[in-house]
């Protein structure tokens, strides 16, 4: 198997961003693959069209259309955000904005003992929450400990000077963020937006956890809890980096092969 540098160094050198709308439609293949993950029955196909063309799929429902929007939406300022200066800075209102637009319209608005909660306003839980075996820290260390992170993910930035540093960054916040999970929906959907934007950061590709490797994703989570060390999550997401890097590299050399040049489509669509 290729080492991480070398793939890069191939899948860089095709250029893909000089081809037409391969960001975009890139993009829209990490917002099928992430809505589906949290139960979205939109195909790549309608992802496409609604995004594009704005046609509303037929025969699903409204929220998963919803869903999708809104994650294109959130991955879209994530992306601009990650333009927008030089720095790398996280910080606790980008995380909230970020999740305010993931559950801009299918969000939830929770009456708790401690007041109430707007979920479509990026606010931390007030309360206690689990996902199947999973139990998430105590709500009142959600805002210290999301606090903590971010300073961690800053400082270890401007020291991270390989692309696999940078690589495993951005695996590390998604992991973490999702493991504090600190809003009440949207976890998932949000933390791996933040992978996405330190990837953009740092001008590396980014990473999609594939719809069809879900009990795996969530498997190599409970194991890296499990065990308290983050090398099973790390394992899965490197399978899923040069999963999608070997089917772009291979797809756009098909497509060179056959047609003389790709035609803008990404090629996970």
């Amino acid at each position: 198997m290729q080492s991480i540098d070398q793939i890069l160094e191939e899948y860089r050198s095709l250029k893909l961003s000089e081809v037409i709308d391969f960001d975009k439609f890139n993009e829209y293949a990490i917002v099928h693959h992430s809505s589906s993950i949290e139960g979205s029955t939109l195909t790549e196909n309608e992802t496409r069209l609604l995004l594009d063309e704005n046609l509303t799929p037929k025969g699903k429902p409204l929220t998963h259309t919803l869903m999708t929007k809104d994650h294109y939406d959130a991955l879209r300022f994530s992306l601009n955000e990650a333009d927008a200066s030089a720095s790398i800075p996280v910080s606790v209102n980008l995380i909230q904005k970020i999740n305010a637009l993931v559950m801009k319209n299918t969000g939830s608005v929770y009456n708790t003992p401690l007041g109430v909660v707007d979920g479509t306003k990026g606010e931390f839980r007030k309360g206690n929450v689990s996902a199947g075996n999973a139990y998430f820290p105590s709500y009142d260390k959600v805002e210290s400990l999301t606090v903590k992170l971010i300073s961690s993910i800053n400082e270890k930035a401007n020291g991270a000077s390989t692309d696999k540093d940078k690589i495993e960054l951005s695996f590390a916040a998604h992991f973490n963020l999702v493991s504090i999970h600190p809003f009440y929906d949207g976890n998932g959907r949000t933390s791996r937006l933040l992978m996405n934007y330190l990837q953009k950061k740092f001008d590396l590709p980014m990473a999609i956890v594939f719809k069809e490797d879900k009990n795996e994703y969530f498997t190599a989570l409970q194991d890296a809890r499990k065990l308290n060390q983050i090398s099973p999550f790390y394992a899965f997401m490197y399978g899923q980096y040069y999963k999608f890097l070997d089917l772009e590299i291979e797809a756009y050399k098909t497509i060179s092969q056959n047609k003389g040049k790709a035609k803008g489509l990404s090629f996970l669509f």
